[in-house]
């Protein structure tokens, strides 16, 4: 009787941990805005900003607490007046441009940003060199050599 109380008292104290575990880890930060503008900022700014620790996950979805605290700084920022460039540049200079989504158009990214261009310029004008040569090979006529080939060809086939 004893042992299965304390059997009842162990699993409800595991049982507790467990939800009390859960409750923590789900915890929820809430963030208070007077202007809905201002809140529609935070959530565009957290959205386009990528955790430094987390694979390609955006700082408002990742639980890391080097996320929490961009998205205090975020907060904190906001609420000096700060526009979203300055934010930006914010966390670029203490995280560096890993933060961004998509990264500026500077000097060391034009390869970045002009690669998927000229590909897609490179692959167009390959299929239109492949189009123009089974056009041109297609019109080209039979040598003479061809031309009594492909006769004997069709003479054995009627004979057949």
């Amino acid at each position: 009787m004893a042992l299965m109380r304390l059997s009842r008292l162990l699993t409800t104290a595991l049982v507790l941990l467990l939800v009390a575990g859960l409750a923590q880890a789900a915890a929820i930060e809430v963030r208070e805005f007077d202007d809905p503008v201002l809140e529609e900022r935070y959530r565009d700014l957290t959205a386009s900003l990528r955790c430094p620790t987390c694979q390609n996950q955006a700082i408002n979805d990742s639980d890391a607490p080097v996320s929490g605290d961009m998205r205090d700084r975020v907060y904190r920022l906001l609420m000096d007046g700060r526009a979203d460039i300055e934010i930006r540049n914010h966390m670029v200079e203490r995280f560096g441009d890993y933060v961004l989504y998509n990264p500026r158009l500077e000097g060391r990214t034009y390869l970045l940003w002009g690669l998927p261009a000229v590909l897609g310029l490179l692959g167009l004008v390959l299929v239109g060199l492949l189009v123009r040569a089974r056009r041109n090979a297609s019109n080209r006529e039979l040598s003479a050599e061809e031309r009594a080939r492909l006769d004997a060809l069709i003479n054995r086939e009627r004979t057949e």
